[in-house]
């Protein structure tokens, strides 16, 4: 164990790769600020990133994450409190909020003058945060900053994937649609994934630049005045700390139970010669809804499955399942849900719909197969003149309607050598009738 424990620890030392301290806070500090032509790249960055969310296109959101420098000041943030270097603190601030305002700003701007408004998927993924985000932000706050402190790394590409990896840019244009809209509930949303992103980037390069590459503190000649900015950095960083770690513990106990319900899902309500085309999941009322379509499940078994809820840890959580036994229309499953479908349950539900319309007409037919096999031998029996007999499906046309109307008619074309008397047809369509009972006939005998 000795022995793999120093193996170890060499594989993960990164002193042999690291550069001068002096060098790298240079670079960090030139990262911070804001102006000129570090401005304009920021603004039309969120022009481009607000194309690509306006197109819902994902190469363009990407293209605008990799120009986009607002890196920078947050890294500052982290690595000024691991060093006490107050004013750092303060320059990295005042930038931040200019870049954030300057984003916001741009991103209303792009969405006042567009002709395109629809909420695509691409923003409305970006207008509220999960527990995946945090995590996202500390590994790649870390990643940063090692980047940064390495003389091979620097140079490359680790910094440009952080930058797609946490997605600064697209919660800042997201805030500027919700504005534009006047939706505030995506602009809110929005700017709370982009200041949990941020904290969780800057908790991250703190934690590596003070425990990984161990940067030196700051030093004071007076040491009341180390230990009054010492006290101030501590009490923002708590400030600022504490309730995004309440909320990442609000986000983590949602997660579980979204993960929960998918999986009880899953088990439980996969019932056979059905299939589940909507779901709507909520946290808050702990309620989750489920639309299945297809043969009709006995409610017993939908009871059955509901009592086994706490054994998948969701004790005290409401169930509701909405069937329906045909083709059921889009705007019906929201209504039932009370919610919207993803844009995959939109293709999944119309792909079930075209399913059962051509299963109940496939049905329809052998329905008259059968029919006509039984007939055509009983018919050939009891009555001999009949020589040919036809069937099929047809469709009922009235002259006071406007279209024609599809009543799974059943239409029987009888034809003999010579007229038959009143008495054998009566006699033969009461035989049909009581032979093909709850259909619609149409019977015509052809002399």
């Amino acid at each position: 164990m000795k022995d793999f424990s120093k193996r170890l620890k060499h594989l993960l030392y990164i002193g042999d790769d690291a550069a001068p301290e002096d060098e790298v806070l240079e670079g960090i500090v030139q990262g911070t600020s804001f102006s000129g032509a570090k401005l304009w790249i920021l603004v039309l960055a969120i022009f481009v990133a607000s194309l690509g969310l306006n197109t819902n296109s994902t190469a363009v959101i990407i293209g605008a994450m990799l120009i986009s420098p607002l890196m920078g000041p947050i890294i500052g943030l982290g690595i000024s409190v691991s060093i006490n270097d107050f004013e750092l603190l303060k320059r990295c601030m005042r930038n931040y909020f200019i870049a954030t305002g300057f984003s916001v700003a741009t991103a209303t701007l792009y969405f006042l003058l567009t002709p395109i408004a629809l909420a695509q998927s691409e923003l409305l993924a970006r207008t509220s945060p999960s527990f995946y985000d945090v995590l996202i932000a500390l590994c790649g706050g870390l990643a940063g900053i090692i980047a940064l402190s390495s003389k091979s790394q620097r140079s490359g590409n680790v910094i440009p994937g952080v930058a797609i990896a946490t997605a600064l840019m697209p919660p800042l244009c997201t805030v500027g649609f919700g504005l534009a809209i006047g939706n505030l509930a995506y602009a809110l949303g929005a700017l709370y994934l982009y200041i949990i992103n941020t904290i969780f980037i800057a908790l991250a390069t703190f934690i590596g630049a003070t425990f990984i590459i161990k940067f030196k503190k700051k030093s004071f000649v007076d040491k009341a005045r180390e230990a009054r900015v010492r006290h101030i950095i501590t009490a923002i960083t708590l400030i600022t700390i504490i309730p995004a770690i309440w909320l990442t513990f609000g986000m983590v106990r949602q997660s579980v139970f979204e993960q929960r319900v998918e999986y009880f899902i899953q088990e439980e309500l996969n019932f056979d010669h059905t299939q589940i085309v909507g779901k709507n999941l909520d946290y808050k009322s702990r309620s989750f809804s489920v639309m299945l379509i297809g043969q009709e499940v006995d409610s017993l078994k939908i009871k059955d499955a509901e009592g086994r809820l706490p054994y998948y840890s969701l004790n005290n959580v409401n169930m509701k399942v909405v069937q329906s036994a045909g083709s059921i229309s889009e705007e019906e499953v929201k209504s039932m849900l009370a919610g919207e479908l993803s844009k995959e349950n939109q293709q999944k539900l119309v792909q079930i719909n075209q399913t059962l319309k051509l299963e109940e007409q496939l049905s329809a037919y052998h329905e008259i197969e059968e029919y006509a096999k039984k007939i055509k031998v009983e018919m050939k029996a009891l009555f001999p003149q009949v020589q040919q007999v036809s069937m099929g499906k047809g469709i009922s046309t009235y002259s006071n309607d406007s279209i024609s109307k599809d009543t799974a008619t059943i239409l029987i074309i009888l034809e003999s050598e010579k007229p038959l008397p009143k008495e054998e047809t009566t006699k033969i369509t009461e035989w049909l009738h009581a032979r093909i009972p709850n259909q619609n006939l149409k019977i015509n005998i052809l002399p």
